[in-house]
């Protein structure tokens, strides 16, 4: 009872932090560890395989590796600053295993002093274990767990102390849980954190989450990136430059794409599916405000473990409550690598869920273009309000030039845009009231990724193939050292996803160089030469590398940015881990010298007398505690010979020569 009760009062203190409360078989386990460690004999064995147990438990692996657990440890106790409580665990999962720790540490020293009839320590790591996370904001009835820890301390006290405890003290007890209670219940008692200790920084705090849909926003006005760059994501992936995607603009209405709920054909794959085409990446969160999960290329399946994700639409994955910094999932996705020939065959057949009515072939609400290789000219007849839209269907039958299969038709497209069509890149382009993407393609040719996006996905619509404008983020810049990608608030781009028998949704990038993102679409079938482009100027050589053996400057980055990386990086919390292991070493080691300290003082006190009574006293007192020390107690109201008598027929130690003295 007397380390049971104590142990529930710090899981009870510690779990308010927490919403909802998660885990209970692990929590129930890192108690029962904790406490086992303390009577379980020799300790010096114990207690360290306790500790590999609880760190086991609390992040999930063995800790074989002390660089990457302290990593896991100080990335959750420093996420306390910049994520309020209560958080949601299953998002949250550093901080969770923060408060295991916790919860095994205080419940270790406090089961230990017990074991040990320590009673400063025992009294202190009540006090300390319980009313640390009751200095934050949880779940509230704080006054109900401040009760709840006093009756723990007094339970303690009076387990240890020598003295008797008087009758009385036991109603009081009672009496002060029921005020607490009706205290709690109450909405008129406010109930803040004791001590506002998140303030006190004494580390670089991560860059503040940016969002980057003034990229995606379809508004054709123009751009301005921020002039800093900050690093939103770092991606676990192999060197194949990839773009991210986050979401898809499905829906041509009102002169711009729109994003709608995901429609049947969006996660369309082919019927027989290459497992080696599949590529698995590693999503590490850094500073990105979004709710999207991104994926390369055609995302299949997204793993978050507990995180609450809304995948209502396979390939699609939102987290409702934001992307936290330090947050991390998997992601597999279909990236296949056809080439020229293999598209070339594949033929203008297409399901009926990506041709039928409000797919993937309408230019307007209610205008469905004719699949690929059949009449078109009438289409902008069946509606006065697209008759504007004309000039883009001219365009798209004039470079097409009766390509004989929609992938010719899309490199000639794609062709038209990067190379013979004279476009160019500009973030302040000139602004159409009426028919913006019109104006683009007719009149100034300049633009940036949104026109270069739209304009190409509703060509290929007109010529009935199957497209869509996705949005998301290119490579960005890779790591070799860490096998990461680091892609920043800058790589926000969109591009374009034309589907393919045999092959699914193939990313298409129609931007021209100019454009501020870093790296490229590592795609074969993408690649402009002749044979695929139908003639004119020779292979663009930049188009379809592998960003890892490119040259750079493949869309105008200066040199700096290549060389060095961002500017300012935005993860700072590598370079913090040795300096907060530091700080808590050091505040562990002070408690340690105070308490010792304190004992000392408290000893030396005692003789500091002339009256022979008080140090016999001292002496007395001294001996008892050595004997409560080894788990031997003594009668209160043994003398100091008595007591000596009791160290020489228990522990074989002649104390005879002491009690003379």
């Amino acid at each position: 009872m007397t380390t049971a009760v104590p142990a529930a009062v710090l899981v009870l203190a510690w779990l308010r932090l927490e919403s909802p409360v998660t885990g209970g078989w692990t929590i129930a386990a890192i108690v029962v560890v904790a406490l086992a460690a303390a009577f379980v004999r020799p300790r010096w064995a114990s207690v360290p395989v306790a500790a590999l147990l609880a760190v086991r438990l609390a992040f999930g692996q063995w800790p074989n590796h002390l660089g990457r657990a302290a990593s896991r440890f100080s990335n959750g106790f420093l996420d306390f600053y910049d994520v309020r409580t209560p958080f949601d665990p299953r998002v949250h999962v550093a901080m969770h295993g923060v408060i295991l720790v916790a919860i095994f540490g205080f419940a270790l020293l406090v089961s230990l002093a017990i074991a040990t009839r320590r009673l400063v320590p025992a009294l202190g790591g009540v006090l300390v274990g319980a009313g640390w996370p009751a200095t934050l904001e949880g779940t509230g009835h704080t006054l109900l767990v401040g009760a709840a820890v006093l009756a723990a301390a007094l339970l303690v006290l009076a387990g240890l102390t020598e003295r008797r405890v008087p009758r009385a003290l036991v109603p009081a007890v009672g009496a002060l849980v029921l005020c607490a209670l009706a205290a709690s219940a109450s909405s008129g008692i406010a109930k803040p954190g004791l001590v506002a200790w998140q303030q006190w920084d004494f580390y670089t705090a991560p860059a503040a989450p940016v969002s980057v849909q003034f990229a995606w926003n379809a508004d054709y006005t123009g751009i301005a990136f921020p002039k800093r760059r900050t690093r939103v994501l770092e991606i676990e992936a192999p060197p194949r430059s990839l773009f991210w995607r986050a979401a898809v603009l499905d829906r041509f209405d009102g002169d711009k794409w729109i994003e709608t709920d995901p429609l049947a054909g969006d996660a369309l794959e082919p019927e027989h599916r290459d497992a080696s085409d599949l590529v698995r990446q590693k999503v590490h969160v850094v500073a990105l405000d979004d709710t999207r999960l991104v994926g390369a290329s055609e995302p299949v399946s997204f793993d978050a473990g507990d995180a609450p994700l809304d995948t209502r639409a396979p390939g699609f994955a939102r987290l409702e409550t934001g992307l936290p910094e330090g947050f991390a999932y998997t992601v597999t996705s279909y990236a296949p690598r056809p080439t020229a020939a293999d598209l070339e065959r594949s033929g203008a057949v297409y399901p009926g869920v990506l041709t039928r009515p409000g797919a993937f072939l309408d230019v307007w609400p209610g205008v469905t273009a004719p699949a690929f290789g059949k009449p078109r000219r009438t289409l902008l007849d069946t509606r006065q309000d697209i008759v504007r839209y004309a000039p883009i269907l001219n365009a798209a039958l004039a470079v097409s030039n009766s390509a004989s299969t929609p992938y010719e038709a899309t490199m000639r497209i794609l062709r038209w845009f990067l190379v013979s069509g004279g476009f160019r890149y500009t973030s302040r382009p000139a602004i159409f009231s009426d028919a913006p993407l019109v104006g683009f393609v007719a009149e100034t040719r300049a633009g940036y990724c949104q026109q270069f996006a739209g304009a190409m996905a509703l060509m290929l619509r007109y010529l009935g193939i199957p497209a869509r404008v996705a949005v998301g983020f290119s490579s960005g810049r890779y790591d070799a050292k860490r096998h990461r990608w680091l892609v920043s608030d800058h790589d926000a781009h969109a591009w374009v996803e034309a589907w393919f028998r045999g092959y699914g949704w193939l990313p298409f990038d129609p931007t021209p160089s100019g454009r501020p993102e870093q790296g490229t679409l590592s795609a074969p079938y993408a690649h402009l030469t002749t044979a695929a482009s139908g003639g004119g100027a020779g292979p663009v050589a930049s188009i379809g590398a592998d960003s890892s053996k490119a040259s750079g400057h493949r869309h105008g980055e200066t040199g700096t940015a290549h060389s060095s990386g961002l500017e300012t990086p935005a993860i700072v919390r590598p370079h913090r881990h040795g300096s907060l292991v530091l700080l808590l070493l050091a505040v562990v080691a002070a408690i340690c010298l105070a308490v010792a300290g304190t004992k000392v003082a408290l000893r030396r006190v005692r003789y500091v007398t002339r009256n022979p009574r008080r140090v016999a006293a001292a002496c007395r007192e001294e001996l008892a505690a050595y004997l409560l020390d080894q788990s031997i107690e003594g009668a209160r109201s043994a003398t100091l010979h008595e007591l000596g008598a009791l160290v020489r027929h228990e522990l074989a130690v002649d104390a005879d020569a002491f009690v003379a003295a």
